[in-house]
């Protein structure tokens, strides 16, 4: 119990800070750094596209030595690279900046499962995957105000306060783990070629779809205010209010979320989540034909469509893919499911761009990806191990 508290109180701090700084590192670059729009972008990109690299070792690494201290080191990188920001001069210092950034939020994500899976110790995973998605989302969202409130109230010196903070959370969720959570035995058989993740296609199967979550996640991230804006000319307040409405069902609902889908399968949770992305996703290009008025009010409660959906999918699919990977190569499996959501990062902003072509197309793009999920689920779950589908003792 005391190390799950720790580990739990670690991971709210560290996404405190992510939330502090992460939506402002490319004003952070503009203003402080000195660079133009095009340059930042750019810098921040190619630092974001080196960090795709890490997940292919880093799941050795986790098998070698463990979650714990990858996480450790992680936070260590992460701390290093926002930092650097600081002395960032030019083109150059920020794309090195951001590498290190990328590289220990890359680390951060392939070994953040395993090592909820080694605290949370015997048994199904479905509680502490959703318990340690509502402290992050908690986390985040708590930063991101904090950050919004240092703007306002500090002016341009508080991009400095934004970064200094979050280098303390780096060290203090590195801190809290070296202290206060206890390392798990690993006595794990040597891994067999048999257990290698590009030899298992219904594990790839699961990728896959788990990025098409993911997708849909990233999508309503950087694309709702796009949507808001520019097809809308929505208030100015509807797309904070959208991402805060979600934060706060997803940091409360998690728990819930499992108990509501407990007669369910981790599957059919799953498909349930992914149709529900499909539901948001026509929703939200029906409101043009909502009056003016009323689509605010129609817009937020589309976002409670999403928000249901994320909590049927997530918790589900991280306990699926733990479930469901080899015990002897756990940390490869685990490192090579983060990149359905690396990768969704990537694809996430060209959907987006589409909006200048036709403003429906992105909206059908995204369904068409969450029912092809639903419909790819359904037929992978079977070729998967049938406990880890459907888990004893849940």
């Amino acid at each position: 119990m005391r190390n799950r508290v720790a580990l739990l109180v670690a991971l709210g701090i560290d996404n405190f800070g992510s939330g502090l700084f992460l939506p402002l590192g490319l004003v952070f670059v503009i203003r402080v750094v000195g660079l133009p729009l095009a340059q930042a972008g750019s810098a921040v990109t190619l630092g974001a596209l080196a960090g795709l690299l890490v997940p292919a070792f880093a799941g050795r690494l986790v098998d070698l030595i463990g979650p714990r201290t990858v996480m450790i080191c992680s936070h260590v990188l992460q701390a290093a690279g926002v930092s650097a920001f600081l002395l960032a001069e030019g083109f150059a210092g920020v794309v090195g900046a951001s590498v290190m950034l990328a590289a220990g939020q890359q680390l951060f994500y392939s070994s953040q499962f395993s090592l909820i899976a080694d605290v949370a110790g015997e048994g199904p995973k479905d509680r502490p995957f959703a318990e340690a998605a509502m402290v992050r989302s908690a986390g985040f969202g708590l930063g991101g105000l904090a950050a919004a409130g240092l703007l306002v109230w500090v002016g341009r010196e508080g991009l400095y306060v934004v970064v200094m903070l979050d280098v303390a959370t780096f060290v203090i969720a590195a801190a809290i783990l070296s202290t206060l959570v206890t390392p798990v035995p690993r006595h794990l058989p040597r891994c067999s070629a048999s257990a290698r993740v590009w030899r298992n296609r219904p594990y790839l199967a699961l990728i896959v779809f788990s990025g098409l979550f993911a997708l849909t996640m990233d999508f309503f991230l950087i694309g709702m205010p796009v949507y808001i804006f520019n097809a809308l000319q929505g208030p100015r307040w509807l797309p904070g209010a959208i991402i805060a409405l979600l934060t706060v069902v997803t940091s409360l609902g998690g728990v819930v979320g499992l108990r509501l889908t407990r007669k369910l399968t981790r599957i059919a949770a799953m498909r349930v989540g992914s149709a529900l992305f499909a539901v948001w996703c026509l929703a939200c290009l029906m409101v043009v034909f909502v009056p003016k008025v009323f689509q605010p009010v129609y817009l937020l409660g589309a976002t409670l469509v999403l928000a249901a959906g994320d909590l049927a999918f997530g918790p589900r699919s991280g306990a699926l893919a733990e479930a469901a990977a080899p015990p002897e190569a756990r940390g490869r499996y685990l490192a090579a499911f983060q990149y359905a959501f690396t990768l969704a990062a990537v694809i996430a902003p060209a959907v987006v761009a589409l909006f200048s072509v036709a403003v429906w197309i992105p909206w059908v793009l995204v369904a068409a990806c969450a029912c092809t999920a639903v419909v790819g689920l359904g037929r992978v779950g079977p070729r998967l191990p049938a406990e880890a589908v459907s888990p004893t003792g849940r």
